[in-house]
């Protein structure tokens, strides 16, 4: 679970989280409560299940998993926003979840349980465990600034995520938490520092690879656990526990999404039916099915439901997802944003590619000349692409640029919020101007 939590952590953008976090925490907190119950009410006395099997299946089957969902992102435009919030929603959700299952497994394992206690240890592991990621993803952030090796930082993130996992577990915190606080830590901070373009492709590329492992293992390990006769003779459960984490995901997404458009921009009605079609399960569901405890009853049977559940998920919503979101229509781009998008993707490998030239001549690795001839070339496609998207945006709608607005703006409230906590800036200021730029961005556009 380390390793899965972590790949996606270090992939997530901060900024672009931060802009759409009111929908994501209320899918993320309220909504996996909420998905999780209704779930575990239906398989309760729908199967007949005990309550703590049933909360466990249930918190099991409302973990959202974006890997088929992005592929199929990949390959059908939609707004940038969209994706955001689905990447955004199944990182917290993760977390989230995996609290909500260990404070049932310790309710189980203790006997006893109360609603003020069990709000009371949620938020002190919530709290502990992301105190705990800060710590130990500054601490990281600050060796990679010092290493240049690519070995030595693949190691150190390895480190980061298993150490943080462990830590967490042996101090009473979710170390869960933790591992993904310390990955969006290691992420934006760590790697944004590295001078190293290569290094940065390299460690990502290893996460990716390592991501990729340890789903296949978990495939692989649950087809070994479940025996082909119970998974057939639990299909009518399975089919039952499908139907209840619908109905739960129902529940969550859209009473959910129309209290978000009180504080926020509103979620588009399209964007809430890929939310909710697009709730695929799959290997941290089933790592979690793996990892109840033998004293669970009718663990075997629970196994066998989770695995019937994604495979059923997978291969039914998965493969009709890209038809689903072709039929909505969430994004088309005319020809002059598609030739406005190449531009944009040429300035910025080139102007990379000019940055990396820089590095090489101050550490020597070329000599000047050479640097000046290499760096000339990238100049004159900057010099190209820079002139056409000059006259693409003359001669554009200006809500062409609303995408660009909304990142200053954020901007903006970044360094208010920075001037706040330094005590440049009183508070009273700071809170009026936030509200200024805040109405400011519910009145661009979606992008």
């Amino acid at each position: 679970m380390p390793i899965l939590l972590f790949e996606a952590a270090i992939n997530t953008d901060i900024s672009r989280l931060r802009s759409t976090l009111k929908p994501i925490s209320l899918l993320a907190g309220p909504g996996v409560i909420l998905s999780a119950g209704v779930t575990a009410l239906g398989l309760k006395f729908g199967l007949g299940l005990d309550w703590v099997p049933a909360f466990l299946l249930g918190i099991i089957l409302a973990i959202t998993d974006t890997v088929s969902v992005i592929a199929v992102f990949k390959e059908i435009s939609v707004p940038s926003r969209l994706i955001t919030i689905v990447e955004g929603e199944s990182l917290l959700n993760d977390g989230v979840a995996l609290v909500l299952y260990n404070l049932v497994l310790l309710a189980h394992t203790t006997g006893r349980f109360s609603v003020s206690g069990g709000i009371q240890q949620l938020f002190i592991v919530i709290a502990g465990g992301t105190l705990l990621g800060l710590v130990l993803g500054y601490l990281s952030a600050e060796l990679f600034t010092r290493s240049e090796d690519n070995l030595s930082s693949i190691l150190l993130t390895v480190a980061v995520a298993l150490g943080a996992y462990q830590v967490g577990h042996l101090s009473g915190v979710s170390g869960v938490v933790a591992v993904v606080v310390a990955g969006l830590m290691v992420g934006n901070v760590g790697l944004s520092r590295r001078g190293s373009a290569s290094s940065r492709v390299t460690l990502y590329s290893f996460w990716e690879y390592a991501g990729f492992g340890v789903n296949t293992f978990i495939f692989l390990l649950i087809g070994v656990e479940v025996n082909l006769t119970t998974l057939w003779q639990t299909l009518p459960a399975v089919l039952l526990a499908i139907l209840a984490y619908q109905v739960g995901r129902i529940l969550a997404v859209y009473p959910l999404l129309a209290i978000a458009q009180w504080i926020d921009r509103p979620i588009p009605l399209r964007w809430q039916h890929v939310l909710f079609f697009g709730n695929i399960k799959g290997s941290l569901s089933m790592a979690l099915a793996l990892s109840l405890p033998a004293t669970i009853p009718g663990r075997g049977d629970l196994i066998a439901i989770v695995f019937g559940t994604v495979l059923l998920s997978l291969v039914m919503q998965g493969l009709s997802l890209p038809w689903f979101v072709k039929r909505l229509h969430l994004k088309s781009l005319s020809v002059p944003s598609q030739q406005a998008e190449e531009l944009r993707a040429q300035l910025i490998t080139a102007k990379a590619a000019q940055d990396e030239l820089d590095g090489m001549l101050k550490t020597g690795v070329l000599p000047k000349a050479v640097y000046e001839e290499m760096r000339s070339l990238y100049q004159i496609q900057v010099a190209k692409a820079e002139k056409v998207l000059r006259d693409l945006y003359n001669q554009a709608d200006p809500s062409r640029l609303d995408a660009v607005r909304r990142r200053l703006l954020l901007a903006e409230k970044g360094a208010l919020s920075d001037a706040l906590r330094k005590q440049i800036i009183s508070e009273g200021v700071v809170q009026e101007r936030l509200r200024q730029i805040d109405e400011k961005l519910i009145s661009l556009g979606d992008d």
